[in-house]
Order: C-alpha cells, then sequence, then structure tokens
C-alpha cells in the first residue's frame, strides 16, 4: 500500500507560556535601563556639568524584590512590592566601585537602604542583591532615611542617618507628629552593620546630621541641625557643630550653629549640610541645602561654604544665592521643586562627582572639580542681603568687562 506524504508545514515548537513571555519582558526592560549609557548635557555654566540621565529610579530596584517568580503562588506574574522612590543617597568609593547608599522609600511609605554599585559613576548603577537589614535599637525605627556616609580616621565606615518615631506626646486622634533623632550605625563591608545608640542631644530633635571624617582634638565631631519640632524649626535652626568622646555613646557636646538661616535668602527658613565636607589645601569643602517658602511651597536648593582647616567651625567663604536648582523635569516628583544632596565622591585626580536627588523622586550626577568648586566659594560675591548690593556687585562686572 502506498503512503501518502503529508503536505504543508510542520507543527511548531511549543511556544513559551504568558508566564514565561513575561517573566522575559521584565528581564529585558530591567538590564536594558540598567546598562544604559548617560551622557553630559550640553549646558555647562563653568562650575559643573549635569548629566542627562538620572543614574537610580525606582526602576533600578531588581525585579526579584518587587516580583514573586514562582508561578505557582504568582501565576500571572504581579507585582507584589512597589516602590515608590530611589533618592537621597549617600555616596562614597569604595574599592574600584561608586558606591551610593540609596534612600528606597516603598508604597506603604516605609524608607530603607540598599546599596547600588557602578564601575564608573555615571551609569550602570546596580544594586546589591539584598537591601540592608538595619539592626534597630530597643525602641525601634518606624522610619529610617537619608544616610551619609563617612569613612572616618578611626577605620570605620559611618552611617548616620534619621530615624523617626511616633510622638507618644501627640493629642488623641493625631497620627502624623513625629520624633526625629539622628541614628548611628558603622560598618566595615557597608554589608554587615552594627547598630550604635542614637545621637543624644539637648538642643531639640535632630535631622541631617552628618559626621566630619578626622578627630577635632581627639574627639567626634558631628554637624547637626536642630529643631524644635519634626517639621517646624521653632528657634532652632541653622548648620551646628558639637563634639562626641566615643560613638559608642554619642552624647553630643559644646553644639552652636556655624552657619545660620537669613531673612531673605535661599536658607531663609532652614538649612542644614549635606555629604561630609571635603578636605582642600585651602579649607574645608561644604555642601548644604537651603529651603525656603513660596507661594508653591517649599524649595529646596544646594549651596556650598568653606571653613578653615585648625577650626571647623568658622566659615571663611560662602558663594552668594544657590549652586545648584532644580530645572526641568527635575522640579517634578513626589514632593517637587526640591533638590537634596548628602553624597560626593572626589576621584584622586581631584574630579568630584555630586550625587543629588530631585523632588524626593531620582538621583542623578554632576560633575565638577576640587579646582573649580574652590574657585567658585573665593570669588563669587557673598549675599550682601539688600537688592541694592547685588545690583552693585552685577554693575562691577559690566565694569571690568569694558562695557559702557
Amino acid at each position: 500500500m502506498k503512503v501518502q506524504k503529508k503536505t504543508g508545514k510542520s507543527k511548531k515548537a511549543k511556544e513559551p507560556d504568558k508566564f514565561s513571555k513575561r517573566l522575559k519582558k521584565i528581564i529585558h526592560e530591567y538590564e536594558s535601563l540598567i546598562n544604559k549609557k548617560n551622557k553630559r548635557l550640553k549646558a555647562y555654566n563653568g562650575i559643573y556639568q549635569r548629566y542627562k540621565y538620572p543614574v537610580v529610579t525606582s526602576d533600578h530596584i531588581p525585579y526579584f524584590w518587587k516580583y514573586d517568580l514562582n508561578r505557582d503562588s504568582n501565576p500571572v506574574l504581579m507585582q507584589r512590592i512597589g516602590v515608590n522612590a530611589a533618592f537621597n543617597a549617600g555616596a562614597m568609593k569604595f574599592g574600584d566601585k561608586y558606591v551610593l547608599a540609596v534612600r528606597v522609600e516603598g508604597w506603604d511609605r516605609k524608607s530603607f537602604f540598599a546599596i547600588a554599585e557602578s564601575d564608573n559613576g555615571i551609569d550602570g548603577f546596580r544594586f546589591r542583591n539584598r537591601p540592608i537589614l538595619m539592626p534597630e535599637t530597643a525602641d525601634p525605627d518606624i522610619n529610617i532615611y537619608d544616610m551619609r556616609l563617612s569613612l572616618h580616621e578611626d577605620g570605620w565606615i559611618y552611617g548616620v542617618f534619621c530615624t523617626e518615631r511616633k510622638d507618644t506626646f501627640a493629642p488623641p486622634g493625631d497620627t502624623s507628629m513625629a520624633v526625629a533623632s539622628a541614628g548611628i550605625a558603622r560598618t566595615r563591608d557597608l554589608d554587615q552593620w552594627e547598630r550604635l545608640p542614637d545621637l543624644i542631644s539637648t538642643t531639640g530633635q535632630q535631622r541631617n546630621v552628618v559626621l566630619h571624617p578626622e578627630f577635632v582634638d581627639g574627639k567626634y565631631a558631628l554637624y547637626t541641625r536642630p529643631q524644635d519640632g519634626f517639621i517646624d524649626i521653632g528657634k532652632g535652626g541653622g548648620i551646628g557643630l558639637g563634639f562626641v568622646k566615643d560613638m559608642a555613646n554619642p552624647v553630643v557636646e559644646d553644639e552652636k550653629i556655624i552657619n545660620e538661616k537669613a531673612y531673605h535668602t535661599v536658607y531663609e527658613l532652614k538649612n542644614g549640610l549635606g555629604p561630609a565636607p571635603i578636605k582642600t589645601q585651602e579649607g574645608w569643602l561644604h555642601l548644604a541645602h537651603g529651603v525656603r517658602n513660596t507661594a508653591a511651597g517649599l524649595r529646596y536648593v544646594l549651596y556650598l561654604f568653606m571653613t578653615y582647616l585648625d577650626d571647623i567651625s568658622k566659615v571663611i567663604y560662602q558663594p552668594g544665592g544657590y549652586f545648584m536648582a532644580p530645572r526641568g523635569e527635575e522640579r517634578i516628583g513626589d514632593v517637587s521643586n526640591v533638590l537634596f544632596a548628602n553624597g560626593w565622591i572626589r576621584e584622586e585626580d581631584g574630579k568630584i562627582l555630586i550625587y543629588y536627588a530631585s523632588s524626593d523622586t531620582r538621583m542623578h550626577v554632576a560633575e565638577s572639580s576640587i579646582e573649580r568648586l574652590v574657585d567658585y566659594c573665593k570669588k563669587t560675591p557673598p549675599d550682601d542681603l539688600r537688592t541694592g548690593r547685588s545690583v552693585e556687585k552685577i554693575i562691577s562686572i559690566i565694569d571690568r568687562n569694558g562695557i559702557k
């Protein structure tokens, strides 16, 4: 009997199911973002240069933090953990990696820290496989955020951050009143952290506390920002400086304000130090944030100042106005019209990478140098607190330029 051959196309191989397709798409989008190259923007003011793309966003959070990848327990591959923002990162060079200690905020409003690393500091930031499970004190934190990293001369890497707890003296029914303190932890590898007691200060609530990287007369020096309440500065405010004998018993002594608020300036309402200062031949270089109130709400900008090498309590240079302010898409986010920086990295060749967050949403990088920032601090006119003096400075530049 003659067997007739089958005609037509052979049956296709079994196609991937919906779960596999969706997982492949999620991984592809994640890897494409991580491997996206950054580039300098053309706009340049001679002081610093911004980069086009944010270096860390909520989309940089590993997909295996957000998705249960088990086919049986999550058959449609639904996102189980939500991430709202990734911002306000401390920064340092660790080995040959550029490291950011990122504040990650979930959909539940709880913030935590996670380490993101890059080979060049401007793109390719990838989070370590696990976030930091910060040890708690006897009075557990409700929320922690905005860690400053300091490699201290005692050999430890310190993380100083804000720890928030509910105000036990809040009136009945008020579920928003909080108390802010400075939490302290230390590490050798940015993975295993030893929690120390919270900073003890008699000047009020503390946020934006920063550890100076060197001993001062055998003591730890901390820049503080005392305030009367969690939100309201009250009679407090300004960048303070105090000293601690032992970080395992961090009682701050001799605290005083070294950089004050001032009427009708970019730091009229409050101000606080950003990252730990950078040592230069001409003084300590400080990056800070200043806040003023507007009809549209609070506006956060960045400014610079310098203090003496042998007396970190005395400001020697402070340019007038802001150093950086939110622009373009940076102005839009969870809390709009905000720039905040608590991390920068100095390279051996003098280059500085400034890591700043925009609108409590994402992280960016800008590039400058020791030479440029010191020049900016020394030669940019200070704020003389009057319109007339501001105009006189403009006219003096016009005259020096020979313009009639």
